[in-house]
């Protein structure tokens, strides 16, 4: 293990880990994503400069990708230097579902507590039937279906296998 390492397990190669997002309220965040997402609280932390959260899909434990959720102290924010920023309102976090109505279902439950942006629509190939709603800071999260991620990684890098 490397001298100066924290963790003794750690990638083989350089990955694609994580996206980090500065939040107002981490258990209004949380909580949101917990309702709107298979995401759920991998570890949290705290520090001098605040608390985190880190949301993964339990369902994807071997290939993880990992929400980083960050509430800083604002009189200690290592970033209080610039402006709060968010994502969208095309910069956007992408969920993919499995079926259509799940699009649906989500812009509902979005609609009613006043997070949708997009209501659902049909885009052209490959974005597909897409739904746009706002996390408890205003970042952009897209819903869509039919997209075919998967199915271009499995045809194109994978040999169709």
């Amino acid at each position: 293990m490397n001298q100066d390492a924290v963790t003794e397990v750690g990638p083989c190669r350089p990955r694609w880990t994580h996206i980090a997002l500065r939040v107002g309220d981490i258990e209004q965040s949380i909580g949101w994503y917990q309702r709107f997402t298979p995401l759920r609280v991998l570890r949290r932390s705290g520090d001098e400069y605040g608390v985190g959260a880190w949301l993964a899909d339990p369902a994807d434990a071997s290939q993880p990708f990992v929400l980083v959720l960050s509430q800083f102290d604002p009189e200690l924010d290592p970033f209080g230097f610039a402006p709060p920023t968010v994502m969208g309102p095309y910069a956007h976090l992408g969920f993919e579902v499995e079926r259509r109505e799940d699009v649906d279902v989500t812009a509902e439950l979005a609609r009613s507590d006043g997070s949708l942006t997009l209501p659902p629509t049909q885009m052209p190939a490959p974005i597909g039937y897409v739904c746009f709603v706002e996390d408890p800071d205003g970042n952009t999260v897209e819903f869509s279906h039919d997209q075919g991620m998967n199915a271009s990684i499995r045809d194109i890098w994978r040999g169709g296998s």
